[in-house]
Formats: structure tokens, sequence, C-alpha cells
């Protein structure tokens, strides 16, 4: 069975064909089209056309976006491609492929793609996180992506911070319209963010860790600050899906100290005796969510 997977995200457009055992068969990308939908889906359905003719067969098509599809409407809602909010764009891109197609977060995506052959694979509940210009998740159970009544599950980064401190205050002002998510606190900006405020230094995330390996002692109580909160963050979700796995996705997934010092920054939050959650990087890095794409028709 071919399965084909699509990333839509608004600099590229990526496609990739597996077969039965998951196995990469093709893989290619185009520049996404700024602000116009109509080239979009053209552009997602020339992908498909291309590949499937490369191969010499039909598959499934699954795609990742970075949005959610409306339950009530079956619109695009969320969504950071802002030329996408308010389409039908699996309906769209159904009469072009003539199939059924199946959409989800690409958040979901990643989580699903480390869930069936990556980091989770084997655990009954695996979270995906990801940790980037936003902060976003996605729930697998048994291998299939949990969607919820609202289109909603795993949108982690959109609560509130738990267990507000004086250190916390005041709460940073979100996007959403509300203050204090999640996101405001553990995002790539906020790390970068908190930094200035208490240094007066503008150094991105990954120079703040270069700077903590090194000795620098305001860079490493930066990332100790943020490793606590993420760590206060994660126990609120654990405490609620209790999950096997978790898997870190995003551009600060790639500090490797997250996954010796996460633990122990969960586990004194957490509601049980022992802490036994692994949290792991992903197995497929950057190629989860086009993997977890095509694995929507697992």
């Amino acid at each position: 069975m071919l399965r084909i997977g699509i990333d839509l995200g608004g600099t590229k457009i990526e496609i990739i064909a597996l077969d039965s055992d998951g196995r990469e068969l093709i893989r290619q990308r185009v520049v996404t089209p700024q602000g116009d939908y109509r080239a979009t889906v053209s552009a997602v359905a020339m992908l498909v056309e291309s590949t499937e003719n490369e191969l010499g067969q039909r598959g499934t098509v699954g795609i990742g976006i970075p949005g959610a599809e409306s339950l009530a409407t079956g619109l695009i809602k969320n969504a950071n491609s802002t030329c996408l909010i308010g389409q039908p764009l699996r309906r769209d891109l159904q009469a072009l492929l003539q199939r059924q197609v199946r959409l989800a977060n690409d958040a979901n995506c990643f989580a699903l793609s480390e869930a069936v052959d990556g980091s989770g694979r084997g655990a009954e509940i695996v979270f995906g996180v990801i940790l980037g210009t936003g902060v976003g998740g996605g729930i697998v159970i048994n291998q299939q992506v949990l969607t919820g009544a609202n289109a909603i599950a795993g949108e982690w980064g959109h609560n509130p911070l738990p267990g507000c401190e004086a250190d916390d205050l005041p709460r940073p002002a979100c996007y959403c319209g509300r203050s204090g998510c999640v996101e405001t606190y553990l995002s790539g900006p906020a790390l970068a963010a908190d930094h200035f405020q208490r240094t007066g230094q503008k150094l991105s995330a990954a120079e703040i860790e270069q700077r903590a390996a090194a000795g620098d002692a305001a860079c490493e109580a930066t990332l100790q600050r943020y490793e606590n909160l993420l760590g206060r963050a994660l126990a609120g979700v654990i405490n609620i899906l209790d999950p096997q796995v978790i898997v870190l996705g995003g551009g600060l997934s790639k500090m490797q100290r997250l996954y010796r010092n996460l633990p122990a920054c969960c586990g004194q939050h957490v509601f049980s005796d022992v802490f036994q959650t692994r949290i792991l990087p992903p197995e497929h890095g950057d190629s989860s969510g086009v993997r977890g794409a095509a694995w929507l028709w697992n």
C-alpha cells in the first residue's frame, strides 16, 4: 500500500511516499505560494500527481497543516498560514485528486510519526510536543491521533501556565487574546525575551545554550528557569494523560540537556510516587511531520 504524506507549511510544501513498511520511496518539496489559496491547492495536487507518475502507482493522501479543520463547518481554522483560514481545503483537494483525503494538525502528524515507527513506537499513549516559534502538541493513543470534540486535543500551548509563582509575573500577553499561556513562557522567542529582560543581552535560544555550555552563569540560570517552567507545564499534561512517552520536537528540542534535566523537573510536580514517563528526542527529526501525514492512513 502506497501512502503519500504532505507537510503544508508556510514557506514550503513537502511530499513523501512510504511503502507498507514505512520505507521512504520518494521525497520532494516546492516553495509555498505566498498568500494564494488556489495556487497552494494546485501545488499540492501537482506534487501528488508527479509523485504517483514517478512511482507508477496511486496512493492514499494525508496532509499535515498549520491549523485545524472545523468539525462544525469543514473549514480551516487557527492556521498561521492565513490564506487557509475559512477555506474548504479538504473538499477542494478531494475534488482535484478524485479520492478521500485526510487532514490533521502538523503537531498531530509529528506525534503520529513518532508513535508509529519513531521514539514512541510500542507505547500506548504518546504526547508529541512542539517547542519552537510557538508551542503545540499532539496526542496519539494506540497509534491513532486524538482529535477531540473541538479539534483541539493536545493544544497545551494555550492553557495557562500551572502553579503560577511570583517570578512568573506579570503574565505575558498572548496573541490568542489571553495572558499567561504556556506558549508565552516556553516558545523560543519567550526564552530569548526572558534572558533579555534579566540580563539586557539579546541572544537567540541557540546562543544562550552555547554560552551556558561554555560556563556563562547568566545563560545557565536562564536555561534552568526554562527547564523548571517546562517541567511544571508538562506535569500538568502528565497528570491528565499519563503518557508512556513524550517526544519533543521543534527547534528547542535540539537542546540535549532537556532530556537529562526534564525528568526531575517534571517528577516533582507529578501526582505520583514514581515518575516513569520517558522524555525523548524525535527519531525522525524534521521529517516526522510529513511522515506522520502519510501515516494518517495507517
